[in-house]
C-alpha cells in the first residue's frame, strides 16, 4: 500500500512540473496572440481595446506580403529538398555499419548543435564568394542544411522500431532494394517522415540568424522583416505576424495528425 501511495504521489508531482513546463513554453503564446488584437498604436498587455488594425496592415502591405511570399516559397522548397535527402541518409546511416554509424551521427547533428551565428557567419562568407548572399536559392540551401538534422533523427528514431525483414522478405522475392524502400519501408514510417517534414518546414519559417545575413532586397525573409521593425519601432504589426505564424504552424501539425490518424485508420479496416 506505501509503494502505491508513493508511486501516486510521484505521478502527481511530475504531472505538476509537466504542466509547469507546458505553461511556461505557451505563456509568450498567450501573451502576445491578445496584442495582436490590440487598437492601440504600440505594443501593450493586455490590451485596452480590441482592433484588427493590425492584421489589416499586415495583408495590405507589400513589403510584409513579398516577405511572406520568400518566407513560404523557401520553407516549401527546404521541406521537399530536405525531407528525402534526409530520409534516405538516415536509411542508410540505419543499414550501415555501427562505428560508421555512430561516427556519421555526430557529424549529423553537429548543425543542432554549433551556434548558429557560427554557421550564419561562415554562410556568408562562402556565398560572398558564391554571389548567393540575398538570393532565394541561398536561403533554401542554408535553410536545408539546417533542417536536414531533424529530418535524419526523426527518421532514423521511426526506423529503430521497424521490422527490416519485411523489407528483406520482399527483396528475396525478387523486387529491388528501391523497390522494396518504396513500398515496404516508407509506408511502416511514413509518420516519421511527415514529422521531419514537419520539422523542416518549421526550421525554415522560424529562422532569423541566418536569413539575418545571407537574406536581403526582394529575397527578404518575413523573420528577417520583423527583426528589423523591433529594432526600429515597436510596430504592433508583428505581434499580428506572429499570431499568423502561430497559426500556421499548428495548421500544419494538425493537418499531419489527421492524415496520419486517417491512414491508421484505413490500415485497421
Amino acid at each position: 500500500m506505501e509503494q502505491v501511495g508513493q508511486r501516486k504521489i510521484d505521478g502527481l508531482w511530475l504531472t505538476v512540473v509537466g504542466i509547469a513546463v507546458l505553461f511556461f513554453l505557451i505563456l509568450p503564446t498567450l501573451i502576445v496572440i491578445p496584442m495582436s488584437f490590440s487598437g492601440a498604436s504600440f505594443l501593450e498587455f493586455p490590451p485596452t481595446s480590441f482592433s484588427f488594425r493590425w492584421y489589416a496592415a499586415y495583408f495590405t502591405s507589400p513589403e510584409w506580403m513579398s516577405a511572406t511570399k520568400t518566407s513560404l516559397i523557401a520553407a516549401v522548397m527546404t521541406t521537399a529538398i530536405a525531407t528525402p535527402l534526409g530520409s534516405l541518409c538516415a536509411y542508410g546511416l540505419h543499414c550501415s555499419a555501427p562505428r560508421i554509424r555512430n561516427i556519421a551521427q555526430i557529424f549529423v547533428i553537429m548543425p543542432i548543435v554549433v551556434p548558429v551565428i557560427l554557421i550564419a557567419v561562415g554562410v556568408f562568407s562562402l556565398y560572398a564568394k558564391l554571389g548567393l548572399n540575398y538570393t532565394l536559392t541561398g536561403i533554401v540551401i542554408a535553410h536545408t542544411a539546417l533542417a536536414l538534422p531533424f529530418v535524419i533523427v526523426t527518421v532514423m528514431s521511426g526506423l529503430q522500431n521497424y521490422d527490416f525483414d519485411q523489407e528483406l522478405a520482399a527483396r528475396s522475392l525478387g523486387a529491388s532494394r528501391a523497390y522494396a524502400l518504396w513500398t515496404i519501408t516508407v509506408p511502416q514510417v511514413k509518420f516519421s517522415i511527415q514529422t521531419g517534414a514537419f520539422l523542416a518546414f518549421i526550421t525554415s519559417l522560424d529562422e532569423v540568424v541566418i536569413s539575418m545575413l545571407v537574406s536581403g532586397g526582394d529575397n527578404a525573409t518575413i523573420t528577417r522583416r520583423m527583426f528589423n521593425s523591433l529594432r526600429d519601432q515597436l510596430d504592433p504589426t508583428i505581434a499580428a505576424i506572429s499570431t499568423c505564424l502561430i497559426f500556421v504552424s499548428i495548421s500544419a501539425l494538425v493537418i499531419i495528425s489527421i492524415f496520419n490518424r486517417n491512414q491508421k485508420n484505413k490500415d485497421q479496416l
